[in-house]
This record gives structure tokens, sequence and C-alpha cells, in this order.
């Protein structure tokens, strides 16, 4: 019997990878709690077992006891004990190897499918990749071979119950280093990584070798390396974005393929203020807003997209704006402005000190004044003109050992998106198809459409939209019927002539620049040149 259970521990030792130790504890305390049902009235019961020959020492009270003598119902609670220590032990000893692997990538199988979540065979245990986890439009089928990351360990009862995600930016640097060695090797690093899963990624990479581009390296010869990703990733759109010490650099860069005319930083705020010319617009935003907010999300600053006569709109509507705060004069507003506050809601979220170290002249009782007041005007007033932001999100991004800002970069987009062209034919917006293959407006939550690419378009070519969206062109005939009833209309006077900025009496665009008062500065640091880049 002593040799048997030796050989069974052993064994349970290699199978379970449980540790022996482990082990002999629960059979002693199996045994022990045996004896104490065996014999209730017994003050002490103790049991002791050599791990090297497996001999039971047993003792009631001082005296020695057979094991033998606990009969059948002792011997079945010993077993029940025992099967629950091991089950235990087991669940512990999975719990430390799986959470140690947390965030790396892992390979399964899919079993089977309960709900929305897929069950993956990992070999050692299955785990579970949920609906919320996976990339959207992705469809699974058994015994079909996936790649996904650990994201979460956890015990639930006597079982490890393991997290799978492939929607986690953390999936898209993993696979990075698995198909670039020069990642692999350290070479060339991710500093930062933003990611819509399903739709665009941006990767910011950098190289301590000077002579391997990093850029270059993770497309690879005519985009091989880069498309074994994109292709475990659906379709899933990457952006390689060079890594640079400064903060212009990086976001001029994280927003391409557009190309952008000025960056004005506002540090009180952590916005950069980002102007674009009128046909790069909705390019620097994206298809609803998803470039400039990846770009956010990347560098860590809240972005904003105008036009510059969007910007000196802002401007001219924030100074007036604050003027109507008590102990607020001219000299003051246009202070506000240039630090980059450019409406009650930027002022209302001002820290009190913040204020009073930059503004000169600003006493610590008016700055609690002003913002108190605007907190309130706030409340009152809605936004009139168009703010196109990216709030900024967690990227996964390393911080900079020097305690410098993690800030730059130089782009190289692996694959460009071009954003929905448009024409106006008649009165209407003519709008390409999108990637889906519709052409029909998105839906919001509240069931009502999303124009806003349309708005965008529009704005871009200085025309004033009137009418439906469409999926496609007329034909040449509608196209010469209207022409010819355009043109009818027109001669008989039925047809007021168009004004001269035909965005000047829409609520969603601005009107066109006017003089700037002089003196009046912009808000934030110096527009950044390409030569800077």
């Amino acid at each position: 019997m002593s040799v048997d259970l030796v050989r069974i521990v052993d064994s349970i030792h290699r199978d379970k990878n449980i540790a022996k130790d482990v082990l002999w504890d629960g059979i002693q305390t199996a045994l022990a709690t045996a004896a104490r049902k065996h014999y209730p009235e017994a003050l002490e019961i103790e049991v002791r077992i050599d791990p090297d020959s497996g001999a039971i020492e047993a003792t009631k009270d001082g005296a020695k006891m057979d094991p033998a003598e606990l009969g059948r119902i002792a011997a079945q609670t010993a077993k029940q004990v025992i099967i629950q220590k091991i089950r235990e032990a087991e669940r512990d000893s999975r719990f430390d190897e799986f959470v140690d692997q947390r965030g790396d990538l892992v390979t399964g199988t899919v079993q089977r499918f309960e709900g929305g979540a897929v069950i993956v065979d990992l070999g050692k245990t299955d785990a579970i990749l949920p609906r919320s986890e996976q990339i959207p439009g992705e469809s699974y089928q058994p015994n079909e071979r996936v790649r996904a990351i650990i994201l979460e360990v956890k015990k639930s009862g006597q079982r490890v119950k393991i997290i799978l995600s492939r929607t986690h930016a953390e999936f898209v640097r993993r696979l990075f280093e698995l198909e670039i060695p020069e990642i692999a090797d350290q070479i060339i690093s991710i500093r930062a990584l933003a990611r819509e899963a399903g739709y665009r990624s941006k990767v910011a990479v950098t190289s301590i070798d000077a002579k391997v581009d990093p850029v270059g390296a993770c497309v690879g010869v005519r985009g091989t390396r880069i498309k074994n990703i994109v292709d475990e990733l659906g379709g899933e759109r990457i952006d390689i974005v060079r890594w640079n010490e400064s903060l212009q650099v990086l976001i001029q860069n994280a927003l391409q393929p557009a190309e952008i005319s000025e960056v004005m930083l506002c540090h009180l705020l952590g916005r950069a203020i980002v102007l674009v010319r009128d046909d790069q617009l909705s390019l620097a935003i994206g298809r609803r807003g998803q470039n400039v907010r990846l770009a956010s999300k990347l560098v860590g600053w809240d972005i904003e997209i105008m036009t510059a006569e969007e910007l000196d709109e802002v401007i001219e509507k924030a100074v007036k704006a604050f003027e109507k705060i008590d102990a607020v004069d001219t000299e003051l507003a246009e202070r506000l402005v240039e630090q980059g506050i450019l409406s009650y809601d930027d002022l209302s979220v001002m820290e009190i000190s913040d204020l009073v170290n930059t503004i000169e002249g600003l006493t610590e009782d008016q700055a609690v004044s002003i913002v108190s007041r605007a907190e309130t005007l706030a409340e009152e007033q809605t936004e009139e003109l168009p703010r196109r932001k990216g709030a900024r999100g967690t990227s996964s991004a390393e911080s900079n050992s020097n305690g410098v800002d993690p800030l730059a970069s130089a782009d190289r987009v692996a694959e460009d998106e071009e954003a929905p062209s448009s024409e106006i034919v008649d009165g209407e917006v003519a709008v390409e198809e999108d990637e889906a293959g519709s052409g029909e407006p998105a839906m919001l939550e509240d069931g009502e459409p999303d124009l806003h690419d349309v708005d965008l378009s529009s704005e871009a070519s200085k025309s004033q939209s009137r009418g439906h969206e469409v999926t496609s062109p007329p034909g040449e005939e509608d196209q010469g019927a209207g022409i010819r009833i355009a043109t009818t209309a027109a001669e008989e006077g039925l047809v007021e002539p168009p004004p001269e900025n035909p965005l000047a009496g829409s609520d969603s665009a601005p009107v066109p620049r006017s003089a700037r008062t002089k003196g009046r500065g912009r808000p934030g640091g110096s527009a950044h040149s390409d030569e800077d880049a």
C-alpha cells in the first residue's frame, strides 16, 4: 500500500503539475478528517505520512491507530476530501501558470459556442472568447484555429476562467512581434498604439539602429509583412507612424494622409488645434471622425481640427463671450484665448492655480469669480460653431524614461484610407459607396441618419448641399433635364442669384474669415512648417 501510494502521488504530480508537498498534505488532511468522523469522541487525532516510503502513522489521543480500522465510510470520506484537495491544487497550479501569461499571444482551436461566446481549447484547458472581445464581422467554425491574447485570468469555483481578446490593442502589438523579427529582437520598438478593432489602427514605431528604417521594416517588401497582420485582423487598416520626440511632428504625422497647415499647442488644456485647408478637412477628420480620434489616442492629447476661417470666427466669438463676464475686459479676454481657452466650457474646467500662474495680472479672487461665472454660462449656452474634436484615450504607449512626454512620429501609411468623395449634381450630393458596399447613410442610436460625412464633403467643396443623399449619380438625361430647368428658371427671374459665399447662411459651417483684429494672437504654439518636420 505504501509503495502504491508513492507511485500514485508521483503520477498525479506529473500529470496535473501539482507539487508533491501539496498532495501529501491533502492526503494527511483527508485521513485525519475520516478518523475524526469514525472516532467522534477522540480529543486529538494526528496523521503523518512519510513522503519517501509512503508509510502512514496515525495516533488517537496519543495511542497508535491502524488506518485500516476506519472502515468503508471513513475511506469514502477520505476519498472525497482527497479529490477535492487535488482539484483545488490543480486549479491553483493552472491559475499560477496562466496569470503570468496575461497579454501573451496564444493559439487555440474553436470547440463550441455558448450564446455569443466562443469556447477555445488551449490544450491544457479551455478559454472563453466573449462576443465583446471578437472583431466585428468575424465568424468562427468548429475546429478552426484562432489567435488571441489572454486578457484576464480568474478563479471561478474549482475552475480557472481564462478570458481571451482579439479587440485589445495589445493583440496588434503581439502580432507585430510575431511577424517582424526586428521588433522581437528589440531593434524596433512600438512606442504608442491606438486601435478601433475591425476598422483601423495607428502604430508609432522607432528604431535604436540608425541603419534600420522602422517603418520600412514593419511594412516589408511590397507590404508582405504588414499584409500578414492585416489578414489576421480581417482587413483592418493599419497606419505605421515614425516616432519622434516633437509633439507637433507627431500630431502632424498621426493625421496623415491629410496635409496639415499648422499645429498649435494649448498646454493648459492638453489640446492641440490643427489647421487644415478646406480640401483636406474631411480627410483629416476621417470617416465619422475616426482619423482624428485615433490620432488623439496615439499622442495622448485632445486634437481639434479647424480651418483658418473657423479658427478666426471661434476666436472672435470667444473674446466677445468672455467680455460678458464681470471683471473681464478685452485685454484679459484675449489673454485667455491665447492660452487656448475658447469657450465657457473650457474656462469652467480650468484650475484656479493654473490661471493665476499663467495669466499675468490675474488674482486668485478674480480667477475664482471668472470660473464660477463661466460654469453658470456654460450651462445656459450651447455650442454653435463646428468643433471637430478627437478626444484623447488610453493608448498603448511606453513612458519615456527621461520623463519627457512621449511625443512624436513621422508617418508612413501602410494602406491609405481615402475619404468618401462626393459631387454636387443638380443640388444633390452623390456619395460613393462605403467599404460595406452600401450607399445608405449610417443610422445613429436615436434612429436619425448620420449625414456627417455628407456635411464634411460639401463643406470642403464650398458648396451648399440641398436635397437628399443618393448612392449613384443621375444619368445623362436627368442631368440635361436639370440643366434646362435651371437655365429657364434663371432667365425668367424665378431663381435668385446665389450669394457670394454659399456657406454664409448655414449654421453648420463658418462664415468667411474677417480681417483679424490687430494685436490679437492665436492660441497655443507657433506654426509647424515642413522644414521643421
